[in-house]
């Protein structure tokens, strides 16, 4: 499966995976575990080597995958609503909040930083082959947007059928409306063009 990184910020790009988000239809990319691993796998998160071992490890403790794979989904769902209220200028829920701190909290020990010419890098060592290798560096890209980023660049598609896809609007005047011009953009250029020339007959 093909997965797309258009948002700009990886937690948004985590929150992306499911396509008509904010409609009564939403369709998602990760319904199985495997589907998660191929994520992390594209977001560069884990290799494939890794991603070999988590599956085997879901084949051989089923049980214990499930229920932390069902606690991936509800990060991701909490990421999305979180930003979304951000988006549309609503309160965000508490809740949601409470859901990310828990998966920063568990992953913020493994957070290691080296000295790196001037600078300092930060690097991951998770002691062992989890799924927390791909949740906690979307836990830590979803805080930093939240402490450090500038959340009134996060904007959410503007389609009225609730395309409901998230980005970071980069552009000078803060002026994206859309996930793409090629898909909801374009939709929406074409239904102006339809109402303007039924004006004009």
């Amino acid at each position: 499966m093909d997965f797309d990184f258009d948002s700009g910020v990886l937690c948004l790009d985590y929150a992306n995976t499911v396509d008509w988000h904010a409609s009564d239809h939403p369709e998602d990319s990760l319904p199985t575990c495997a589907d998660l691993v191929a994520w992390g796998v594209a977001a560069g998160l884990v290799t494939r080597a890794e991603a070999g071992e988590l599956l085997r490890r879901a084949e051989h403790a089923p049980d214990e995958m499930a229920q932390r794979f069902d606690a991936a989904i509800h990060l991701r769902e909490a990421i999305f609503r979180i930003f979304r209220n951000i988006a549309v200028k609503e309160p965000v829920d508490q809740a949601d909040v409470d859901i990310l701190t828990t998966f920063w909290q568990r992953s913020a020990p493994y957070i290691r930083y080296t000295a790196a010419g001037d600078g300092i890098k930060r690097e991951w060592a998770f002691p062992s082959i989890d799924l927390l290798r791909i949740l906690g560096p979307v836990a830590l890209s979803a805080v930093d947007l939240l402490e450090r980023g500038e959340r009134d660049r996060v904007g959410m598609c503007a389609d009225d059928r609730g395309c409901g896809w998230l980005f970071y609007d980069t552009s000078r005047n803060r002026s994206r409306r859309w996930c793409s011009m090629e898909s909801c953009g374009n939709r929406a250029k074409a239904q102006r063009h339809y109402r303007r020339s039924r004006q004009a007959a």
